[in-house]
């Protein structure tokens, strides 16, 4: 299974268990004047990664640093959680790892917080590295917490349209929607009814419908979840009320909640062959860019087109942009190296044909703006959708909190509430939720 099928499966896991993730910090702050990265040393580096092709790529990431820096060789650890991770990371000793790799990005307010990881600031300062020109702009925004850039972005995902290109051309629709207006028409002339049921459904629009969460959504409406004062905003930015309606708009629109849910009950597996969008049976899917291999391994009876998802109709000139999140990697505040650390750093995450031979080897999206431009890369031609996605300096985040990804969660249960009737008052929901996720945040403080 590629890379970030199973990391996105991850990432959505953690957002739900978050809450259980270490916060005692670790009474360390670390220095950047830690070890001498021109001794002979060696690391311990520890990843997530544990799919067989996914390790080879670990693997020959680390030997080409270790090539270009002979004294410093890399004991590697895969198949690593985050909670694993933080109670290496407290704990400390000759085992425990210098530098980590986290497919949560969720969990960067608790790394950087609970003092777990350091901050990076003065190495990248010390190494002349300008992470603003360096890294996209919503990746470099998520790998900071308050002015703390404890983590650097490690490959990432990008969020865009599929869509059945043959469905489209029965359907008369000539190209992929660019505003959510042109969605929503879309998604009712592709849908072919069938009894009570579907033949064809244009769009699952649950937030129950694999990647169309309340995040996903609401990444191309471009809101502010946190205002000044780091109270939650969304009973104010009028984002959220508008990403909540349309979504609500297309559960209504597209049969109802609960025929919606009878019908979703009854289709594939997310992460299998038979996922409801490799079958024809929804055509169109919001989804990332794992999704693109997945979906031709499946060896499909049509044509698969990618495209950026729409956004609201009054941000039509922003067209393009999408929701981005990723892996993220660290140094540990416990660790007696943390020179030879952030060589290993610099190099596995700014190295423009390190990222480059990265990207290809697990096909996810290159996370320096130098590797999403590189020649080296290898894709399919419509892979390109999410290099520019990511690129996009329009393109989204969710910020980093405190308590991790609780705030989502929060969030997310609102959508449920709404999308299936059991919350009427949108504006009294969102104003519910916004009191119970700066409880959340105060306890968690």
């Amino acid at each position: 299974m590629p890379g970030m099928s199973r990391n996105a499966a991850i990432a959505l896991a953690a957002t739900a268990s978050i809450a259980l993730l270490a916060t005692a910090c670790t009474g360390q702050s670390g220095s950047a004047a830690d070890g001498d990265a021109a001794k002979e040393t060696t690391l311990n580096f520890w990843h997530a990664w544990s799919a067989p092709a996914e390790v080879a790529a670990v693997k020959s990431l680390i030997a080409g640093f270790e090539k270009a820096h002979p004294n410093i060789h890399v004991n590697v650890v895969g198949n690593m959680t985050d909670d694993k991770m933080n109670q290496a990371l407290r704990a400390g000793g000759d085992k425990a790892p210098d530098v980590i790799s986290s497919f949560t990005t969720n969990s960067v307010g608790k790394f950087c917080s609970s003092g777990a990881l350091v901050d990076l600031n003065p190495f990248f300062e010390k190494s002349g590295v300008e992470p603003e020109k360096t890294f996209p702009k919503a990746m470099n925004e998520y790998t900071q917490f308050d002015g703390n850039r404890c983590s650097v972005p490690l490959l990432g995902d990008a969020y865009g349209l599929y869509y059945n290109k043959t469905a489209f051309e029965e359907a008369g629709i000539s190209e992929p929607p660019r505003t959510w207006s042109e969605f929503a028409a879309d998604a009712k002339e592709l849908t072919i009814a069938q009894g009570n049921s579907y033949k064809q459904l244009g769009f699952m629009p649950n937030y129950h419908g694999w990647e169309s969460t309340t995040e996903h959504y609401l990444g191309q409406f471009s809101p502010t979840y946190f205002d000044a004062d780091g109270r939650s905003n969304i009973a104010k930015d009028p984002a959220f009320e508008a990403s909540f309606t349309l979504q609500k708009k297309l559960v209504d629109e597209l049969g109802g909640f609960e025929k919606l849910e009878t019908y979703r009950s009854k289709l594939g597996d997310e992460w299998g062959p038979k996922h409801p969008f490799h079958t024809g049976q929804v055509a169109m899917q919001l989804d990332g860019e794992w999704r693109l291999g997945m979906a031709l391994d499946a060896k499909p009876d049509f044509e698969i087109g990618v495209a950026p998802l729409p956004v609201p109709d009054d941000q039509a000139d922003e067209y393009g942009k999408g929701y981005i999140t990723g892996t993220i990697a660290g140094i540990a505040a416990t660790s007696e190296k943390q020179n030879a650390a952030w060589e290993l750093m610099k190099y596995i995450t700014t190295d423009t044909d390190a990222v480059v031979g990265f990207s290809n080897a697990i096909h996810n999206v290159p996370s320096t703006l130098a590797a999403l431009k590189s020649p080296k890369l290898k894709y399919d031609p419509r892979f390109k959708t999410f290099l520019e996605i990511a690129a996009n300096p329009n393109s989204t985040t969710s910020p980093a909190s405190v308590n991790g990804g609780v705030y989502l969660a929060t969030i997310q249960e609102l959508g449920y509430d709404y999308e299936s009737g059991k919350v009427t008052d949108l504006k009294k929901g969102l104003q519910d939720t916004a009191r119970q996720i700066d409880t959340d945040i105060a306890q968690a403080k």
